[in-house]
């Protein structure tokens, strides 16, 4: 979690750089093309007060067919009377379709940066209609049905998921792994770490409240732009619905820009990094649990159990998943106040009001006395091997007062680290 926040903030704000690139380059680049009114044949004024909804593709090398979706696209807008636009977000193709596009009405915004993200972020900064539509370029989606969309977003959602299991998917669509593997795991993922009423996290048609999605300030410029959406939408308590949606086999002759594993992975690590509790919280909880039990039931000398001989070398085990979890635990906390610090989270009025009583001075106080324990049971045991005149030790016997000093000595150090790392994230808020 610390590395992804620190990663996303040096990297700065994917929404506020494009921003300050379309102030400084009309849109971020070329532009051409005229919105579309709801009357066949009509033109808007380009003033943004007349347009409700922009679709926004984003495009690399889509030459094949960028035409067929501009032309569904603006189709569906007339058919629907929707005042609108055709953005493409064009990340640098080298294959035409930055002129394709203007060819057939839509408006070209080129995105230096690369990344699906960089180019979804752009688009959605030059937009210029209250509502913004996301879909690919490759002519998988269904562009000319968009009627749900559009119902739902006047309904008062502020997002609105594509759900192409409820839709149907079509022969040949979607890869296996994708659909049986990918897509469930990470909905259910996104489910249960975030309560995220949506059964389809990753389809690539959307539609949402171009104010709403900007305010949320979108920082990722890879494909895990799409599970930032979902997942910040979430924390900041928009109102989230599904429609369904078709996906049929896309058009194009060359692979596509996925990369099964890396986008997963980069999928699953933004899932996991906005969610200390369920990455750090509860896994070092229960390594706390079963190492503190485990060290007060050897504290007192070996067991058998079964014939299963339990001793210093257990003991030792046990400590050390001890120390694990409370090194978590404190990473966890670290980690969950400096991102609601960020404004990546939303900010826990419960951890806030831990953090009010556990002060650096307190924390170094309790921090201090462990780490003291610590040296005094190291002490004890040293005079109880002078007694014996220094001489060999059966480690059976006097293993587990060093051990204890260990975990005691240590734990007093993490505490007091935490309890600086804390005070320093809260630098100017006393």
């Amino acid at each position: 979690m610390t590395t992804e926040a620190v990663e996303t903030a040096d990297g700065a704000d994917t929404l506020a750089a494009a921003t300050r690139t379309t102030s400084a380059g009309s849109a971020t680049g070329s532009v051409s093309g005229q919105p579309v009114r709801g009357e066949p044949g009509g033109i808007a004024d380009s003033s943004c007060s007349l347009i409700e909804l922009s679709i926004v593709l984003p495009c690399l090398n889509e030459a094949e067919t960028l035409a067929t979706c501009v032309r569904k696209a603006q189709a569906s807008l007339l058919r629907l009377g929707v005042a609108g636009e055709v953005v493409v977000a064009d990340n640098g193709s080298t294959d035409g379709s930055q002129e394709i596009a203007r060819a057939h009405g839509a408006r070209v915004v080129d995105v230096p940066r690369r990344g699906y993200g960089a180019a979804l972020s752009a688009g959605i900064l030059a937009a210029q209609g209250e509502y913004v539509l996301m879909a690919d370029a490759d002519d998988s989606y269904a562009l000319d049905d968009l009627g749900d969309f559009v119902d739902a977003l006047r309904s008062g959602a502020e997002l609105v998921m594509g759900n192409r299991f409820k839709g149907g998917i079509e022969a040949g669509a979607m890869p296996f792994l994708h659909r049986y593997l990918g897509n469930p795991v990470l909905s259910k993922m996104g489910r249960v770490l975030f309560g995220i009423p949506v059964r389809d996290f990753h389809c690539g048609i959307r539609a949402f409240r171009r104010d709403r999605m900007i305010a949320l300030g979108l920082r990722t410029s890879g494909m895990e732009f799409a599970s930032e959406m979902v997942v910040r939408s979430s924390l900041a308590q928009l109102r989230i619905c599904e429609v369904p949606t078709t996906l049929r086999p896309d058009g194009r002759s060359r692979s596509p820009h996925l990369r099964t594993w890396r986008d997963g992975w980069r999928h699953l690590r933004f899932l996991l990094a906005f969610s200390p509790r369920w990455l750090l919280y509860y896994p070092s909880l229960a390594l706390q649990a079963v190492g503190l039990a485990g060290l007060i039931w050897l504290a007192v000398g070996p067991h058998v159990v079964g014939g299963i001989g339990f001793g210093p070398h257990s003991m030792l085990a046990c400590a050390t998943m001890f120390m694990l979890g409370v090194q978590g635990l404190g990473l966890a906390v670290i980690a969950r106040s400096y991102a609601g610090h960020l404004g990546l989270l939303v900010p826990s009025a419960r951890l806030a009001r831990m953090v009010s009583r556990f002060s650096l001075e307190r924390g170094l106080l309790v921090g201090g006395s462990l780490s003291l324990l610590g040296v005094g049971c190291f002490l004890a045991a040293l005079t109880s091997w002078g007694a014996t005149g220094f001489g060999a030790l059966d480690t059976a016997d006097t293993m587990q007062v060093p051990i204890i000093g260990m975990v005691l000595t240590v734990t007093g150090f993490q505490v007091i680290i935490v309890s600086f790392t804390m005070a320093l994230t809260r630098i100017g808020e006393d």
